[in-house]
């Protein structure tokens, strides 16, 4: 089992990055999946998910209307597309997922996910 991220980088202010996700050895379409993120000296934060059973899909308020999670199962590959960036999108961003349904309350929390990629550095920056 194991997910590469990849797509980080540098940017400027209202820029925009799209942050790819490969899983192997599982079918990502049948797990509840997730994009997390971690800044220097904050605890690591849920910016979107997707829940398996429903197809739910949840955003943290500050990504809200920016970012946009998808997946395509063809590819078995999960996507964040991140559009309007601001310096404080500035993190560490992991992807994860796992084969349960977390409650809704639950979609964003790290303890949820069972599998996580290396994560991958996004800077926004003038």
């Amino acid at each position: 089992v194991q997910l590469v991220e990849s797509g980080g980088g540098l940017v400027q202010p209202g820029e925009s990055l799209r942050l790819s996700c490969t899983a192997s050895g599982f079918t990502l379409n049948y797990h509840s999946v997730a994009w997390f993120r971690q800044a220097p000296g904050k605890e690591r934060e849920g910016v979107s998910g997707i829940r398996n059973g429903d197809r739910r899909t949840v955003y943290a308020d500050s990504v809200k209307g920016r970012f946009t999670i998808s997946r395509d199962s063809a590819k078995n590959t999960m996507y964040l597309q991140m559009n309007s960036l601001k310096p404080e999108d500035t993190a560490v961003y992991y992807c994860a997922t796992t084969s349960g349904n977390p409650i809704y309350q639950n979609i964003l929390r790290p303890g949820s996910y069972t599998n996580w990629g290396q994560g991958t550095q996004v800077t926004v920056s003038s």
